[in-house]
């Protein structure tokens, strides 16, 4: 009766407090400006399919990586084998790498995220720190150089108040996260402070997972004109690793590590470190320029059953972008020119893992067996007009052109191979041509023909002996694109749809020659045509709810257009490692009294395991669902209280697969990495406004 009693009590004193309060946001969309894009305009403006996250639908989750967030997005597919175990392929580009991101470039603050050789493990950002994030889809060589399957640009909010914020979630399989949060702001500066801690003992054997993470960011204006940003964010990581399954396992031990992956104790470990400023200076209205200086480092060890890697990335780099505003025959336009440059240092030794001598044990080092070390550098020049024609006709034209080259140093003296030497792919260019024509202020079509290209990742150059692979090209693609934005009933309504080819050449492919463990090829050619749709709705309920529905689609029709590996002809089949479709519902909404409710619904279509086309994993829908209450408690001092559920009806799915798993000694293929069973975790947030 007690508890009854100071339950009601709560809710009464919690709500009197809610009174005060709106709903935060509007009944109509708002015009979304998009900064991704070298010139910075109106979503419905740009002549480009572009996708945004804003920051309540990145936190929409439990806060341990934005998978969820990213699959609402249509012809993104972010995989999630594990916490550390990730890939993001766009548009179908990327889904046959074997581990991790790549053929993507990703920027936080306009600092590049990803490596010289093109990685990116966007799994390392704390999703409290940022405030949106922006996907270009399709080649944008023009605007970022090495980037064929499209762009992720993420952004951190600017620090606008004083607040102490402290976030803390529990979990299933022993999740918890734990962040505290500073914010400082003045009139002329501002400074964010964030760290946090997440640990998981996972759902697999041999998964559990430690991150630690800290991020500052902060501003400084030195002048009305001039304005200097600075950001860094330091990691540390362990991470075991169970690994693929096969079939058996997967239907009927879901929750099993690979036996020699369990039996090594497979894991990774690395402190990673990126930091940068940027000094941004208007000369004068028309004209204005952004420099931003960076840096990255990552110490990384991994033990794996095949051998012990040892490795170190160093690089520095610098981008600087131009935009000058000028009319042509009377209309605006405005000029965009700069460029990235980008060394990196990568170094590599090789042990001998001696698990299986010593069992019980988990890895142990062995005798070296080879070493070396990359010296990569990143030359990338742009230029860019767009040109309003007319008031409703706009013309975008960019040219990109970029030269990757690296230098190695073969250190392993112990054998008689010596691999030293330079080697470089040469100068690419990129150009681009895109125009858009609005029939209406709210309705636009736009077209687009654009190149790109990716070169290939440290682990394609790379053979399992430790030998570079100095024969592999650049893949590089053709991308044709039309689409059309459109918004209705006082822009409560928003909706877009996008129609693309993209023709890849010089495929790169990954020839499997042990377990887990493959070479990479250039084989061939293919075609990604698809289909995108978008369509958001939001509506204010008598003042008091707003509910915001959506649905994204995506059908894809990826096929090799002419494959041939080794004496195997695929011509003609669906491209390995993409599903045929994904479809994606929701509902937002938000009451008034600071009650909120989330519930999503992913379904995912088959996906082809080989280039064969011999088998394929099940198509599954998951249903996430998150409620939360906000209210405040006394004048400075904001209190939130949420729990979620992910996949509600517990289904058996494949959350990634590998491409092409080959059974060796008469074992099955291992191509499945099974999905967490159905979770629960809850929060707490806790804001104090100083």
């Amino acid at each position: 009766m007690k508890n009854t009693i100071f339950l009601i009590a709560f809710f009464a004193m919690s709500t009197a407090f809610a009174q005060n309060r709106t709903v935060s946001d509007t009944a109509n969309i708002p015009e979304v400006i998009i900064r991704a894009t070298l010139v910075a305009d109106s979503l419905q403006r740009i002549p480009a399919s572009i996708s945004v996250l804003s920051k309540a639908e990145l936190t929409g989750n439990n806060g341990a990586i934005i998978t969820a967030a990213m699959n609402t997005l249509p012809g993104i597919y972010m995989q999630q084998g594990a916490l550390n175990t990730n890939r993001i392929t766009i548009r179908g580009i990327g889904a046959r790498t074997q581990y991790g991101t790549d053929r993507v470039k990703a920027y936080i603050d306009g600092i590049p995220f990803s490596s010289a050789a093109g990685n990116t493990v966007i799994e390392d950002i704390d999703s409290e720190i940022l405030e949106s994030i922006e996907v270009v889809k399709g080649p944008v060589s023009s605007m970022y150089g090495a980037g064929l399957g499209g762009a992720i640009s993420m952004y951190t909010a600017e620090p606008n108040q004083n607040r102490l914020q402290l976030n803390s979630t529990i979990g299933s399989f022993g999740f918890l996260k734990n962040s505290l949060s500073l914010t400082l702001a003045g009139e002329n500066a501002g400074l964010q402070i964030n760290y946090s801690q997440l640990n998981s003992d996972g759902y697999r054997d041999n998964s559990d997972y430690s991150r630690k993470s800290l991020t500052v960011s902060g501003y400084l204006e030195l002048s009305e004109s001039t304005k200097i940003k600075l950001f860094s964010n330091m990691v540390r990581l362990n991470a075991q690793i169970p690994s693929s399954l096969n079939y058996t396992d997967f239907k009927n031990n879901p929750t099993a590590a690979d036996r020699n992956w369990a039996a090594a104790e497979g894991y990774e470990s690395y402190d990673r470190l990126l930091a940068g400023f940027s000094l941004e200076h208007t000369f004068s209205t028309r004209f204005q320029n952004t420099t931003t200086i960076f840096g990255q480092y990552r110490d990384g060890y991994e033990p794996r059953p095949f051998d012990i890697l040892d490795e170190e990335q160093f690089g520095l780099g610098a981008r600087t972008k131009f935009n000058f505003k000028y009319p042509i025959l009377g209309k605006p336009s405005e000029l965009v020119f700069g460029a990235e440059y980008l060394l990196e240092d990568y170094s590599v030794v090789l042990y001998e893992n001696l698990y299986r001598n010593f069992p019980g044990n988990g890895s142990v080092k062995g005798e070296e067996f080879n070493s070396n070390n990359q010296n990569r550098s990143y030359t990338n020049a742009f230029i860019a007009q767009q040109w309003s024609v007319s008031n409703r006709f706009l013309l975008d034209v960019g040219l990109n052109v970029n030269s990757t080259m690296y230098e190695l140093e073969d250190t392993f003296s112990a054998d008689s191979i010596d691999q030293s030497g330079s080697y470089q792919y040469g100068v690419i260019a990129s150009p681009r041509i895109a125009t858009s024509y609005q029939f209406s202020d709210s309705k636009t079509l736009y077209a687009t023909i654009s190149q790109g290209f990716s070169t290939p990742g440290v682990e394609e150059t790379l053979t399992p002996s430790g030998q570079i692979n100095t024969d592999l090209l650049p893949e590089t693609g053709i991308n044709l694109e039309l689409g059309i934005k459109s918004s209705w009933f006082q822009e409560k309504l928003y909706a877009e749809a996008a129609l693309f080819t993209i023709f890849i050449d010089n495929l790169l492919v990954a020839q499997r020659i042990a377990e887990d463990q493959y070479i990479g090829v250039n084989a061939g050619k293919t075609q990604h045509s698809g289909l995108e749709i978008s369509v958001h709705y939001k509506e204010l309920i008598a003042k008091k709810w707003l509910l915001k529905p959506y649905f994204t689609a995506a059908i894809n029709n990826f096929k090799f257009q002419d494959f041939t590996d080794g004496d195997q002809d695929f011509s003609g089949n669906e491209l390995t490692g993409v599903p045929k479709h994904t479809f994606n519902a929701g509902v937002e909404s938000e009451f008034l009294n600071g009650i909120s409710f989330r519930v999503n619904i992913l379904n995912v279509g088959e996906i082809p395991l080989n280039d064969a086309n011999s088998i394929y994993s099940s198509s599954y829908s998951l249903v996430n669902l998150k409620v939360g209450y906000k209210f405040r408690i006394l004048q400075n001092f904001s209190l939130e209280i949420y729990a979620g559920a992910n996949n509600l009806t517990d289904v058996n799915y494949a959350a990634s697969i590998l491409p092409n798993a080959v059974g060796f000694g008469g074992a099955q293929p291992r191509y499945y990495y099974p999905g967490d069973a159905r979770n629960f975790y809850a929060g707490l947030k806790i804001g104090w406004d100083y």
